[in-house]
């Protein structure tokens, strides 16, 4: 699959809705969470330090400043792992590896999801609802040209800054989903009674429907499902 997205870096990104998949009116929207390991980390280790040797890949919006992790549209022709690798190509101009790579599955002690998870929310711009999937992606090679340099800046940081500066709530969460495949101690329960379910209303502007444990954002209007 590398070889057919390093084609699509001198191409332009694709635009129109006439492929977009929706899934019960919802439309559903794929990205990554680009990420590195520091230069100066010789071996991984787990038990609390990795995380601090990790870097994730942030861009800006094509309007505004604010930083959020590449995500577009999944269309019909694709599978869900070609759009989401697409779509960093398109915004982000990095390739790589999807999900957790196989070395690190080896030695993490906690079963790792190539998807990080999915979420519902409201567009704020559209007035639609969306449905996000988010995976991780090792980056492997960072291009100097791709289809959206001239309209977005990318900027890697920790994981702290990119919580931080980080304008989606939604994906907040996938980052924190992210996390806790290096941190086990982190990682929240995944199999819980239905019974336990609860609705929580957030003060924002969008509505979020969660899948998992995480807590919302005070900044973010949303129902939470948790």
């Amino acid at each position: 699959m590398t070889m057919q997205i390093k084609k699509l870096a001198s191409s332009p990104s694709r635009a129109g809705r006439h492929l977009q998949r929706y899934n019960q009116g919802f439309r559903l929207v794929v990205g990554c969470i680009p990420y590195r390991i520091r230069k100066n980390n010789n071996s991984p280790t787990i038990h609390g330090t990795l995380i601090e040797d990790l870097e994730v890949l942030l861009i800006s919006s094509q309007k505004s400043p604010r930083m959020m992790f590449p995500k577009g549209g999944w269309e019909l022709d694709e599978d869900i792992e070609l759009a989401a690798s697409r779509e960093t190509l398109e915004e982000a101009g990095v390739i790589g590896d999807l999900g957790v790579s196989i070395f690190l599955k080896t030695i993490l002690s906690n079963k790792c999801n190539d998807k990080l998870g999915e979420w519902v929310f409201k567009s704020k711009s559209q007035e639609k609802y969306h449905e996000g999937s988010m995976f991780s992606l090792l980056v492997t090679e960072e291009l100097d040209v791709w289809p959206e340099k001239d309209v977005r800046q990318r900027v890697w940081m920790s994981v702290e800054e990119a919580r931080e500066v980080c304008a989606h709530s939604w994906m907040k969460e996938a980052l924190d989903a992210f996390v806790c495949q290096f941190n086990p101690r982190q990682r929240v329960v995944e199999e819980e009674p239905l019974a336990s379910c609860r609705l929580e209303l957030c003060r924002t502007d969008e509505l979020r429907l969660s899948i998992g444990g995480q807590s919302a954002d005070e900044d973010v209007d949303c129902y939470l499902f948790s």
